[in-house]
C-alpha cells in the first residue's frame, strides 16, 4: 500500500468517527417515540448558547459529511491515479508530447 493510501484511509476513519460523534451530540428536533403514541411533551427551545451550539454542530456535520464524501471518492479513484501516474505511464505521456 502506498503511503498516500494509508494517509487517506486514516483521514477517512477519523472524519467518519468525528461525524458520528457530532451527529450524536445534537439534540433531537422532535419529541421522539413518545409523540407517536400520543403523549404530550412540550419542549421549550431556549435561545442563546444552546441555539448557537446547535447551529455550530449542524455546520460541523455538513463539513464533516462533505469531507467523508470527498475522501471516499478519492479512495475510489486511487487505483486510476496510481495507473496514470506511474513512472512508466509518465514516460509514455512525455514521449507522446515530444
Amino acid at each position: 500500500m502506498d503511503i498516500f493510501e494509508i494517509v487517506v484511509n486514516f483521514l477517512l476513519l477519523i472524519a467518519a468517527v468525528l461525524l458520528v460523534i457530532v451527529v450524536l451530540a445534537q439534540d433531537s428536533k422532535n419529541s421522539g417515540l413518545g409523540s407517536a403514541f400520543g403523549s404530550e411533551t412540550t419542549a421549550i427551545s431556549s435561545r442563546g448558547k444552546k441555539a448557537s451550539r446547535e447551529k455550530q454542530l449542524q455546520k460541523l456535520t455538513v463539513i464533516l459529511a462533505i469531507v467523508v464524501a470527498v475522501l471516499a471518492v478519492l479512495m475510489l479513484l486511487m487505483p486510476a491515479f496510481t495507473k496514470w501516474f506511474t513512472p512508466k505511464a509518465a514516460a509514455g505521456v512525455i514521449r507522446n508530447i515530444f
